[in-house]
């Protein structure tokens, strides 16, 4: 095993001897340690008839191992006092267990032994199914969820990106203890895991404990879809009358998560609508009263990005506020960043950035997603140089090469009672 360590952080990583990388922070003024296992897969790995099943299979490996009842680990969990949870996005799997510094090895144990020993019992997985379509029914009651899926699903049409990571009814009720069994045995394997920890914790203990634990977990290589996915722009326009708004996502490309200009992205997407300064925010809601919510977000992936901008108002001032929108987005690629504006988009994503990672959980998440988006961390001074380094001129660059006619797609949901609006009317 060969560790290296930061002189900057203190961070360490290392190798295990069947080559799961572990990458520990140790912070010595918290009593806790977060502990994650990832697994480099997500919604995107699946083909279009396993829709889901990465979703499903977080689920069922809370159900029961070789050695616990489902019963079993929510009982040794609280006994320890500790918290464990788990999450399905479009590119990787994570469970993690948060607990007292103490509890350290009781949490290796549990988590080796869910995610790598799960029992699939035939009834546990026809009782999972009816739970996880009570989460899909939940999911379609939200109109906020709906728009997003309906936007999300024709701009990468025919790709898994665009599918929805809980998967559809017809594909959940198709999951069986066999299809389980071989998705688990394709992904959850040495080439595809990492361990992140952040703490109360000393690195050799923590390379030990995983050593002990992770060191026999089935053997394989990395798998990932190297297919990057075609984007479309996406124009839909769908009634639903029993809703009171008409909630709509206006959204275009953007560059993937290791592109050079990815921090001008996140800075387009402040200053744009994601905070409460932001020109969305300040113009719509509150000069124009428009709407109660919105706002643009920033989703990237490792070979493909989207902007959106979601929000709802009423149907008579739906046309309204999307001119208000492009508009918007029209100045951001005409018109270059003031200087104080600039400076408060920069200190808004530096302050946000040092929030997000005070407690243990949040900077166990953070090596993570650096380790699998880029095979290294970063050092927040490294992080707040690249954040300070944007200039206005590199912001103007991604607005003018993406709020371009023709590549601003749009859906909406509501009672649109004849709401008139055409694709050509998104000329931006």
């Amino acid at each position: 095993m060969h560790t290296t360590a930061s002189a900057v952080r203190d961070i360490e990583t290392a190798t295990l001897s069947n080559g799961i990388p572990i990458i520990t922070e140790t912070m010595p003024a918290v009593r806790s340690v977060a502990i994650g296992l990832w697994v480099g897969t997500g919604s995107r790995s699946e083909s279009r008839q396993e829709n889901g099943i990465s979703h499903f299979i977080e689920h069922m490996l809370f159900k029961g191992s070789e050695r616990r009842s489902a019963e079993d680990i929510a009982r040794e969990c609280d006994s320890i006092g500790g918290h464990l949870d788990a999450f399905t996005g479009k590119e990787m799997v994570g469970f993690n267990m948060k607990v007292l510094d103490q509890h350290v090895e009781n949490a290796f144990d549990l988590l080796s032994d869910l995610v790598l020993r799960p029992r699939f019992s035939p009834d546990d997985i026809e009782k999972e199914k009816r739970v996880v379509l009570e989460e899909l029914k939940m999911d379609k009651d939200s109109p906020e969820s709906q728009v997003h899926e309906m936007f999300v699903g024709s701009f990468w049409k025919h790709h898994s990106l665009g599918r929805p990571i809980l998967g559809t009814r017809r594909t959940i009720n198709r999951f069986e203890a066999p299809s389980l069994r071989d998705y688990h045995g394709r992904y959850y394997h040495t080439g595809n895991l990492t361990i992140t920890a952040a703490g109360n914790l000393r690195h050799e203990q923590m390379l030990r404990l995983a050593e002990r634990f992770f060191g026999g977990a089935p053997r394989g290589r990395a798998k990932t879809d190297s297919v990057p996915p075609g984007v479309m722009t996406p124009f839909e326009l769908k009634t639903r009358r029993s809703l009171h708004q008409v909630h709509f996502c206006l959204g275009t490309p953007m560059y993937s998560t290791p592109h050079p200009l990815r921090y001008a992205c996140y800075l387009l997407n402040v200053v744009l609508g994601g905070s409460m300064s932001s020109r969305l925010f300040q113009n719509i809601r509150e000069r124009q009263g428009l709407v109660y919510n919105i706002g643009s977000e920033l989703n990237l992936y490792r070979d493909s990005g989207c902007l959106g901008v979601y929000g709802g108002t009423s149907q008579e001032n739906a046309r309204r506020v999307v001119d208000s929108i492009l508009e918007e987005m029209r100045k951001l690629k005409t018109e270059p960043l003031p200087d104080d504006e600039l400076r408060r988009a920069k200190e808004h994503m530096k302050g946000s950035l040092m929030l997000s990672l005070e407690s243990t959980g949040a900077r166990m998440s953070n090596l993570a997603r650096q380790w699998l988006y880029f095979g290294r961390y970063f050092t927040l001074e490294e992080l707040v140089e690249s954040i300070d380094a944007v200039t206005a001129g590199q912001v103007l660059e991604v607005a003018g090469e993406f709020f371009a006619p023709g590549r601003i797609g749009c859906a909406m949901l509501g009672n649109l009672n004849g709401l008139s609006m055409q694709a050509a009317d998104l000329a931006c």
